[in-house]
């Protein structure tokens, strides 16, 4: 079996994306405890904050199943493509509700905050599905989900943190 259909090989990178995310979401706490006065003054921001919560909440999620010892490729891919569908649902409905800042371009609003959440749920849903497949690259889909997760978290994070400020 190659390595795209063989979650323990995927293991040192699942461990790594694991603790990248759960620090980054300890950031994303930081930034809003420092700044949550702030932040409730403008009505679109405490949904960013929860979206950018859902974001680095996927890579971590994913990385957990990865890790699990023994588990079937069925049972995974099944958890991969559920998490992935659960989690665009979320996070569109969170940016509905939250909306579009006025200092944001309709263009800007869906470069970044509504690409990113569809392509990192994308790509975990077709990582699953090739998982089960066993053909369509597998596995390797987690890693593009992860990086853009992990980068538009960031962008997140930082207007809730420094950008708020100005």
């Amino acid at each position: 079996m190659t390595p795209a259909y063989a979650a323990p090989a995927w293991a040192a990178l699942a461990t790594a994306v694991a603790a990248a995310t759960a620090t980054l979401t300890g950031l994303l706490f930081v930034a809003v405890s420092i700044n949550l006065q702030r932040i409730l003054q403008y009505p679109n921001l405490p949904g960013r904050a929860a979206q950018t919560l859902v974001m680095f909440s996927l890579p971590l999620v994913f990385s957990i199943f990865l890790l699990v010892p023994g588990q079937p490729v069925a049972v995974l891919a099944g958890e991969l493509i559920g998490t992935g569908t659960l989690v665009a649902v979320g996070l569109l409905v969170i940016d509905a509700r939250a909306g579009r800042s006025v200092h944001e371009t309709r263009y800007s609003w869906l470069l970044s905050r509504i690409f990113p959440a569809i392509m990192s749920c994308v790509c975990v849903v077709v990582a699953g599905s090739t998982l089960l497949a066993q053909a369509g690259g597998g596995l390797y889909w987690l890693l593009p989900a992860a990086m853009v997760a992990i980068v538009a978290g960031l962008a997140n994070t930082w207007v809730l943190l420094i950008e708020i400020l100005r």
